[in-house]
């Protein structure tokens, strides 16, 4: 048995591949379902209710889903020039720690500067602060060939290391009691609700709007060329004059750029301080949101609601039936592997002589 390359792929193929490998996820998942005593179709109903069923679950999917679309995004970017940035989630704690450092209440005041002046250099500091992380391992890829997927997962949890020494540190709140926590944001850097009494906030702004940027500026741009020409072959790209270690220094800023802006806007919007578990896997799960997206910005956003929606729908389900709430983890994972068999099988084709 052997995979052979077929000479045309199908755009309506690669666009089908994540709406069948969901399908089938949700078969796969049907069993674990059954397996637990729950009937199937009731489950998924409370399931998709508990995620869109409502005002308020829309609101709680949204809010869900902001984190996941620019840590999906910050993967899209960087796949697409096949640099495998597998260390959003360190890049975001990172992210929400700059923000804090620079618009915190430090000393019970914070910086005394005009809001607008803070915000701007608090949502600086954290691109800053993300983009500076995945640097390190883009440059030891083009300069010695180390493998980013090794140096990227390591830096993750050197990062959640020195969170937990600061949060217990320097950046501690003193009112805390003695719970490790940073301080809080100040409250004119918090981001407005969009909808009264709900958690939802501005955020959701912000991922749609860098979505399409980054959907615009891969299409349209010269270096957006130049992303995808290193993506589809680095050395044919070489030849044709493409600067690929400029290229890939700057995917890696703009790929931890967008994940530490999701820590930021995490913070501002949602929590107002860092904690140690302000992040349930947003960096992990973005990976998968880009592939369920076909590597595709705007398909980012529906693959963002879509994970989010499960994931927040699954709390309903659990209490109603009965189902643990890890059924979600299972449907997140197991569609991120049967994305990528759709995908390949969408290219390939399975020759058994």
């Amino acid at each position: 048995m052997r995979l052979e390359k077929r000479a045309r792929t199908s755009r309506a193929a690669l666009l089908l591949a994540p709406v069948g490998a969901v399908v089938f996820t949700l078969l796969v998942s049907a069993l674990l379902v059954m397996w637990a005593g729950a009937p199937v179709a009731k489950t998924y109903g409370l399931l998709l209710n508990g995620g869109f069923g409502s005002v308020f679950a829309w609101s709680e999917t949204l809010t869900r889903a902001i984190p996941l679309i620019l840590t999906g995004l910050a993967a899209t970017v960087a796949f697409k020039a096949r640099l495998f940035n597998i260390g959003a989630e360190g890049q975001l704690y990172a992210g929400a720690l700059a923000a804090v450092a620079v618009g915190g209440l430090h000393g019970g005041s914070g910086f005394g500067l005009a809001p607008w002046l803070l915000f701007a250099l608090m949502v600086l500091a954290a691109a800053l602060a993300g983009a500076l992380l995945l640097l390190g391992p883009a440059l030891l890829k083009t300069r010695l060939g180390v493998d980013e997927v090794v140096t990227t997962l390591l830096l993750n949890f050197i990062v959640l290391l020195a969170v937990s020494a600061l949060l217990d540190g320097p950046m501690k709140d003193p009112t805390a009691m003695g719970w490790p926590q940073s301080v809080a944001l100040q409250g004119e850097l918090e981001l407005a609700k969009l909808i009264p009494q709900t958690r939802l906030h501005t955020g959701l702004l912000w991922a749609v709007s860098l979505a399409v940027v980054v959907w615009a500026l891969l299409r349209y741009t010269v270096t957006g060329f130049d992303i995808r020409a290193l993506g589809a072959n680095s050395r044919a790209a070489a030849f044709a004059g493409v600067p690929v270690t400029r290229t890939v220094v700057l995917v890696a800023m703009l790929s931890g750029a967008l994940a530490g802006l999701a820590g930021a806007i995490e913070v501002a919007g949602r929590t107002s301080y860092v904690t140690l578990d302000m992040s349930p896997g947003y960096g992990y799960s973005g990976i998968v949101i880009a592939m369920l997206a076909g590597l595709h910005p705007l398909g980012v956003i529906v693959a963002g609601i879509f994970v989010a929606g499960v994931l927040v729908g699954a709390d309903t389900m659990s209490r109603a039936v009965g189902v643990p709430t890890y059924i979600a983890d299972v449907i997140v994972a197991a569609s991120l592997i049967a994305v990528l068999v759709a995908t390949l099988l969408a290219q390939y084709r399975v020759r058994l002589r």
